[in-house]
């Protein structure tokens, strides 16, 4: 009779690693964390009986690697929606989304009520010109369903080579059966940065994601519209559908409009991360009057951000609430190539306000309304609450490269209040100086 794939790899060598894992734990955790190991300890047990059920009497042969794996996910998916197990393939896929270019369709993703859902199509990509829609949720991808996907797992299938093909089956409110959608993919470039001029003398920059170079590409946008000949009287900072990205770039992008104070704290468990970020008097921060745009889609390092500069008194806040994602996550890599995303510790504000599951309340609020129209905009609203295991609020129980000039200001609402309110600014500046 042919051994099964555990017994040829060693059940106990799976046994012994999990255990010796444990053991590393113990040994490096600090005092309050030891009683919550013993109980890691005791329900071993209970792995160590159901591994050995599955090895003896499961249908076929298993291979170790990916039932470990699997329990390795499960054990992740169970601590909050941000925390996740990647494999190989996937931890290379997140550090291709830092660099912000890719094969793929042009879509933010999320789980919301353990379902695939499409926070928003990115405007000009594939999904953008087929039809996809916020609030769309993805129920298949090439015939298979997505029950129990991890967002790692949808972007592993739905990204691909340019110019080959992806189905997805969709469910869409008011729309009565599924429908797919055939897609063919391309290379998604999302530029981080854009900026141009309003009115002469007013700054817009727009950014779309905390990448790795965001911070060096918005202080170039500075000197561009920033100039000894014109300098601005006004800046628009949009953060608007800014999912986020990477923390330490928006700590960097605070400090280029902040001469001093907290850009933001960060509390966990252990003592490493415990940390306090400080900003620092480069020399050349603009001076002029900041209006900062959010929105429902603006979200974890955005809200680092907006926070930053509106507790240190150097802009105003218009537009929507935020989403609410106040946690940390670090990526630690693995022997195989593998890596963990595990939520370390929360952020607040220099307020020393957490703002887990509440967001940010603009100083302004101001709804989005479409072009033309006088209807508040139908734009997908979800927000970290509504995310199945999210940490609690605190206190509850459990590529552009010329400057764009534009005279008359585009026709997005929030855009337009911003500018008449920089307007009014420079009016009472005079009145005042008067």
């Amino acid at each position: 009779m042919k051994k099964t794939l555990f017994r040829r790899w060693g059940l106990s060598t799976v046994l012994l690693a999990l255990c010796t894992l444990c053991l590393l734990m113990s040994s490096s955790a600090t005092n309050p964390a030891l009683a919550g190991n013993k109980d890691i300890y005791k329900n071993l047990k209970l792995f160590n009986e159901a591994l050995n059920l599955i090895d003896k009497n499961y249908v076929e042969d298993i291979d170790p690697k990916t039932i470990i794996e699997g329990a390795i996910k499960g054990m992740t998916r169970s601590l909050d929606p941000h925390s996740s197990f990647m494999t190989a393939d996937m931890y290379k896929e997140l550090q291709v989304d830092t660099k912000g270019v890719f094969g793929g369709l042009g879509i933010e993703i999320t789980i919301k009520d353990d379902i695939l859902t499409v926070m928003s199509p990115i405007e000009d990509t594939p999904a953008y010109k087929a039809g996809i829609k916020a609030q769309d949720k993805i129920i298949a991808i090439d015939g298979k369903s997505t029950k129990g996907f991890t967002i790692f797992d949808a972007v592993h299938k739905l990204r691909g080579p340019k110019g080959t093909m992806v189905t997805i089956t969709i469910v869409r409110e008011g729309v009565p059966k599924p429908k797919d959608f055939t897609i063919t993919r391309d290379i998604i470039k999302i530029i981080s940065v854009k900026h141009k001029i309003f009115d002469g003398n007013i700054g817009y920059i727009r950014i779309a994601q905390f990448q790795e170079s965001t911070a060096a590409e918005i202080k170039k946008a500075l000197k561009k519209i920033d100039t000894k000949e014109n300098p601005l009287k006004g800046l628009i900072i949009d953060v608007r559908n800014n999912p986020g990205g990477l923390m330490d770039q928006a700590v960097h992008v605070s400090d280029l409009f902040l001469k001093r104070g907290v850009v933001v704290s960060t509390k966990g468990r252990i003592k490493s991360a415990d940390n306090v970020y400080e900003a620092h008097d480069n020399g050349d921060e603009p001076l002029c009057p900041i209006v900062t745009l959010i929105n429902g889609g603006s979200a974890s390092a955005s809200e680092i951000l907006a926070g930053a500069l509106r507790d240190n008194g150097r802009t105003i806040l218009l537009g929507t609430q935020t989403f609410g994602k106040a946690s940390v996550q670090v990526v630690i890599p693995l022997e195989d190539g593998s890596a963990l995303k595990l939520t370390t510790a929360k952020y607040y504000t220099p307020s020393g306000q957490s703002i887990q599951a509440k967001g940010i309340v603009p100083d302004i609020v101001v709804e989005y309304v479409k072009e033309n129209n006088n209807n508040k905009s139908n734009h997908f609203s979800l927000s970290e609450k509504d995310l199945k295991g999210h940490l609690e609020e605190e206190g509850k129980k459990k590529d552009v490269k010329e400057t764009k000039i534009a005279t008359l200001v585009p026709d997005d609402n929030q855009i337009q209040r911003a500018v008449d309110l920089l307007k009014s600014w420079q009016i009472f500046s005079k009145t005042n100086n008067g």
